[in-house]
């Protein structure tokens, strides 16, 4: 494998910070943690260079909060000045992992994303099926708690085949022990916040090693994953059946990570295989129901926001414009036309 060194100077250049800093701040100058640090910005990004190139930088403590999206989660928040570092790392960082990297991994990546995901499985499902002649199956799977469960030392050992530079990886190491999860214990920390930027490029790194081993080990030809969520198509059931028993053991013996049991399910095509919030059947594909539920509810607190005054008319139009172009992804005609109706109702009434 090819190994890198010195980006650490990269990293932590002013130019790179500064550049990490238009990254970080382009949609949140309202924000007051944001406004505080661009108050004095220039002394702020020379600092933490100084910092950091002194080897004297120590990451921040984290705000924590929920959201539901749909099911709730729980976000660790950290100060800005070690956001915009994030920023620089993933930036200079992610160029070196993204050739390593199955084309089927579709999590927080340029020109991948959810909806490349499912046609992907759309096309390998047309593929296994031989256009939609003979049985396709689906094996669907996530990972219990990835977030939470990510092994500090086996992340470390990971990166640690890519990178040698030992000051970039005291500054890894120095992000990845900033947290840790409730799966913690004396002789094993674990998780990594759901909130940093640098988590997304981890994730991708962690889960890489399973991708190679499910492509490589396993040698199996119909795989997509996004995070912690994946799907292999094959037209013998029992070939996905067995596959379940060597998935189990990698999972648990190299990445100390298990499945989620009442997250795995065989499918037909013809019945429908879910995979990121969309259900794919043979030339066409629907919503999941949770997703529409989740659409509705959304669009029904954006409402209430803005009688209350929390935001503006244009911010109401501008939400129902995004979940139209979630449900123009799938078969959701009469539901998107009821979603439309109930919003020009309730404007109508205003």
């Amino acid at each position: 494998m090819k190994t890198f060194n010195n980006f650490y100077n990269l990293i932590i250049s002013p130019e790179s910070l500064f550049i990490a800093w238009k990254r970080f701040s382009r949609d949140k100058r309202k924000k007051k943690d944001v406004l505080q640090f661009e108050w004095n910005l220039e002394q702020n990004i020379f600092a933490l260079h100084r910092d950091l190139k002194n080897k004297t930088y120590k990451h921040g403590s984290y705000g924590s909060f929920y959201i539901t999206d749909p099911k709730q989660r729980h976000i660790h928040k950290a100060t800005v000045r070690d956001r915009v570092l994030h920023h620089s790392i993933v930036r200079i960082l992610t160029p070196l992992f993204e050739p390593i990297f199955i084309a089927n991994s579709f999590s927080c990546r340029i020109g991948k994303g959810t909806h490349r995901g499912v046609k992907s499985v759309e096309k390998m499902s047309r593929i296994v099926s031989q256009n939609y002649t003979r049985d396709c199956f689906g094996l669907k799977c996530d990972v219990r708690k990835f977030f939470d469960s990510v092994d500090h030392a086996v992340l470390i050992s990971i990166l640690r085949q890519k990178i040698k530079d030992e000051d970039t990886m005291w500054l890894l190491e120095e992000i990845i022990g900033s947290f840790a999860s409730g799966y913690s214990n004396l002789f094993e920390k674990k998780g990594i916040p759901i909130g940093n930027l640098t988590s997304q490029l981890f994730a991708n790194v962690y889960m890489n090693e399973f991708d190679q081993f499910v492509k490589h080990e396993l040698k199996v030809e119909h795989y997509a994953r996004y995070t912690d969520d994946f799907v292999i198509l094959s037209e013998d059931k029992e070939y996905l059946v067995n596959l379940l028993k060597p998935i189990r053991d990698f999972l648990g013996n190299t990445l100390k990570l298990s499945l989620h049991p009442k997250k795995i399910s065989i499918r037909n095509l013809h019945n429908g295989i879910d995979f990121l919030g969309y259900v794919i059947f043979p030339h066409h594909r629907l919503l999941r129901t949770k997703t529409k539920n989740r659409v509705a509810k959304g669009m029904m607190r954006r409402l209430k926001d803005q009688e209350s005054g929390g935001i503006e008319p244009d911010q109401v139009v501008q939400s129902l414009h995004s979940y139209i172009g979630v449900l123009a992804h799938a078969n959701t005609h009469r539901f998107t036309e009821k979603l439309k109706n109930d919003f020009w109702f309730w404007l109508s009434e205003k």
